[in-house]
C-alpha cells in the first residue's frame, strides 16, 4: 500500500513508519520540516498539518490507499476544520484514514466504551474539545460518504523514546534518591498503554476490513491509582520509594504545573481521571494488552543505556514538601 503518515518521526509515529516499512509499504512522512530519520526508503513531503493549502502543493502528484494522521499542533491546536479539511486534501482512493484521538476525547468519566458520547463542543479544554470535534467531522464523513475512518482512542502511552517527562522524571528522582510528591491523596485512576501495543493497534486497523467507521480504545485492561504507578515504577528499579503527599491547592498556590516546569508529577500525568474499557480491540483487531510491568521493564531498559537525567528542581520541591509537613503539625 502507498500509505501517507502526517507526522511519524517521533515515539509512536517512529514505531509505525518502521512496522509499515517491514511490512513491505511505500510510505511517505508529511510534517513541517525537510528531512526525516529514515532515510531514502521513505518519501518526504514538508506541509503544515493545520493548512489545507500546503498539503495539496505537497502532495501534487501523489496518490495514497491509506492515511494515520496521528500529528497534533500543541501549540496552536488542531481543529475538528483543520482535520477535516486534511482529510479532504489527501489524493487517491483511500481506503483508510487511521486517526490518532485519545481517551481525553470521552471529556470525563470512568470505564467508557467505545459508543459513548463524547465531550462538547464547548468543553473547556481546547485538547478535549477538538479530539472530540475532529472525530465527530470524522464520522460523519462516513456516514455521508464511507470515508473510511477508524479512529484510536489511547490514554497515557509510554514507552522508549517518549518525548514527554513522564517515565523518566520518576526515574530520575529514584535515581537521585528524591522523594516523590503524591499529588492530593494519591487516589486518581491512570489508565496506560504500551506504546507497541498502539502501534499493533493502528496497523490492524489498516488491514481489517471491519475496521472503518469505529472507534477502538487501546489501553491496558486495569487503571491503576496514582500511588500504585509511583509503586510500578519503583519496582522496576527494586526501590522502595519515598512520598509525600501534598494537596493540589498548596501545589497551585505555589505555581506547581502539571504540563510544564516547574513540575510537581510526571508530565500530564495529574489530570482529572477518564478510563476505558477495551472489548472491541481484542474482539475486532485481535490486540491483547502488554502487562504493564513487562512493558515498563523494556522502558526502563531504554532509559538505563539513552537518557540523560535532567536536572531536578530540588528548591522548589522541598518547599513544597516543608509547607505541607507545616499543615500537618
Amino acid at each position: 500500500m502507498r500509505v501517507l503518515v502526517i507526522g511519524g518521526t517521533l515515539f509512536i509515529g517512529k514505531l509505525l513508519v518502521k512496522r509499515l516499512l517491514n511490512e513491505g509499504h511505500e510510505v511517505t512522512i508529511m510534517h513541517r520540516r525537510a528531512e526525516h530519520p529514515f532515510g531514502r526508503k521513505v518519501r518526504n513531503a514538508v506541509a503544515d498539518r493545520n493548512d489545507a493549502a500546503t498539503i495539496r502543493t505537497a502532495l501534487t502528484g501523489m496518490r495514497f490507499d491509506a492515511v494515520y494522521d496521528i500529528a497534533y499542533d500543541w501549540e496552536r491546536g488542531t481543529t475538528s476544520q483543520q482535520v477535516e479539511a486534511t482529510a479532504k486534501a489527501i489524493p487517491g482512493d483511500l481506503t483508510r484514514y487511521i486517526f490518532m484521538s485519545s481517551v481525553a476525547a470521552y471529556g470525563d468519566g470512568l470505564n467508557h466504551a467505545e459508543d459513548d458520547p463524547l465531550a462538547s463542543d464547548i468543553h473547556k479544554d481546547p485538547y478535549v474539545r477538538n479530539k472530540a470535534s475532529s472525530e465527530r467531522a470524522l464520522f460523519r464523513m462516513y456516514h455521508e460518504s464511507k470515508f473510511p475512518v477508524v479512529t484510536i482512542r489511547p490514554p497515557f502511552v509510554y514507552g522508549p523514546e517518549n518525548p514527554f517527562y513522564r517515565e523518566a522524571f520518576f526515574w530520575d528522582h529514584l535515581k537521585a534518591d528524591r522523594p516523590i510528591i503524591i499529588p492530593g491523596d494519591g487516589n486518581r485512576l491512570m489508565q496506560f498503554v504500551y506504546v507497541n501495543d498502539l502501534v499493533e493497534a493502528c496497523y490492524r486497523a489498516l488491514e481489517k476490513h471491519t475496521a472503518p467507521g469505529r472507534a477502538f480504545n487501546v489501553a491496558d485492561d486495569k487503571p491503576l491509582t496514582q500511588v500504585e504507578v509511583v509503586n510500578e515504577f519503583a519496582k522496576i528499579m527494586g526501590k522502595q520509594p519515598q512520598v509525600v503527599r501534598v494537596p493540589r491547592e498548596l501545589i497551585a498556590r505555589q505555581g506547581g504545573n502539571a504540563f510544564q516546569e516547574p513540575l510537581y508529577f510526571a508530565q500530564y500525568y495529574d489530570m482529572p481521571p477518564i478510563t476505558q474499557t477495551i472489548g472491541r480491540v481484542r474482539r475486532v483487531l485481535g490486540v491483547t494488552p502488554t502487562a504493564f510491568q513487562v512493558g515498563l521493564k523494556e522502558t526502563y531498559k531504554w532509559y538505563t543505556k539513552h537518557h540523560t537525567p535532567r536536572p531536578i528542581n530540588a528548591a522548589f520541591e522541598d518547599n513544597l514538601i516543608r509547607l505541607a509537613k507545616e499543615l500537618h503539625r
